[in-house]
C-alpha cells in the first residue's frame, strides 16, 4: 500500500521514519497522532525480523510435533507480515523468507504427521537451526519425503514476491519484466497443482528466475532478464 512514512508527531513534533519502525507510535512520547511530511510510497516490507530463538530454546522440552507446529506458527506470522517494496524500491527476494517458508511448509507436515523418519527430524531440525539468519539446507539435502513441501515453499514465496513486484510495477511499467512473471506464474500454478511434488532442483529454479527478474529490475539490467528467460525455458515443473 501507499503510505506516507516520514511522520511528526502532533504533539511533541518528533520526526521519525515509519519505514525504519515500522511503529505508528511516537518514539519519544508514545502519541498515535501524527502526520505525513512526505508523498505517498508504495511499502510493503515490515521492520520485524524472524526470530526463532523462543522455539529453539523449548527444542528439549517439546514432543517433535509441538516444536515443529510453534515453528510453524512463528514462520507464518512473519511471511504474513513481510514484504519486498521498501519506501518505493524494489528489494530482492531473501534468503530468509525462502528460509520461513520452507520451514513453514515442513513444520506443517510433521506436525500432522503420525511418524516422522530420522532423516524428516535432522532435516527440519536443520532448518529450524538457521532459517533466521537466511541459511537452508541444499537441494541435495531434502529427504524424497519433504520435496513436496521445498516445492510449496519455493511456490509460495515466489508467489508473495511476483505480488510485491506487480505492484511495483503499477508505478513503473517494464514490459519485459511483465511477460517474464506471467510466465513464471504458469510454472508456479502447475507446482501448486502438483502439490509441490517436484524436484528440489526444480522448486529452486522458480526461485533463481523470481530472483532474476527482480535483478533486472532493481539494477535496470538486460542480462538479468536474459537469465530468466534462459531458466524458464528450463524449466521442467513435473520431473
Amino acid at each position: 500500500m501507499k503510505i506516507r512514512g516520514e511522520r511528526e508527531c502532533k504533539g511533541c513534533g518528533t520526526r521519525w521514519s515509519y519505514y525504519e519502525t515500522g511503529s505508528v507510535s511516537c518514539p519519544s512520547c508514545g502519541s498515535v497522532h501524527s502526520v505525513g511530511v512526505d508523498e505517498r510510497t508504495e511499502h510493503t516490507a515490515s521492520a520485524d525480523d524472524l526470530d526463532l530463538t523462543p522455539v529453539r530454546k523449548r527444542s528439549d522440552d517439546l514432543e517433535l510435533a509441538d516444536l515443529a507446529g510453534e515453528a510453524e506458527s512463528v514462520c507464518g506470522e512473519y511471511v504474513r507480515g513481510a514484504g519486498f517494496i521498501t519506501a518505493g524500491e524494489l528489494q530482492s527476494l531473501d534468503d530468509t523468507y525462502l528460509a520461513a517458508e520452507e520451514l513453514r511448509h515442513v513444520g506443517a507436515r510433521l506436525r500432522r504427521a503420525m511418524r516422522v523418519s530420522d532423516d524428516e527430524e535432522y532435516y527440519f531440525l536443520e532448518l529450524l537451526a538457521g532459517a533466521d539468519e537466511g541459511e537452508r539446507p541444499l537441494p541435495t539435502d531434502v529427504p524424497d519425503s519433504l520435496r513436496s513441501a521445498r516445492g510449496l515453499a519455493a511456490a509460495a514465496a515466489v508467489d508473495a514476491y511476483r505480488t510485491d513486484v506487480r505492484r511495483f510495477l503499477e508505478d513503473d511499467p517494464d514490459r519485459t519484466a511483465a511477460r517474464l512473471l506471467a510466465s513464471l506464474d504458469e510454472h508456479r500454478k502447475r507446482v501448486e497443482a502438483l502439490d509441490g511434488d517436484v524436484s528440489p532442483r526444480t522448486a529452486e529454479s522458480l526461485v533463481d528466475v523470481a530472483r532474476a527478474v527482480g535483478r533486472g529490475l532493481v539494477y535496470d539490467d538486460e542480462t538479468a532478464f536474459v537469465e530468466a528467460e534462459n531458466r524458464l525455458a528450463n524449466l521442467a515443473p513435473g520431473e
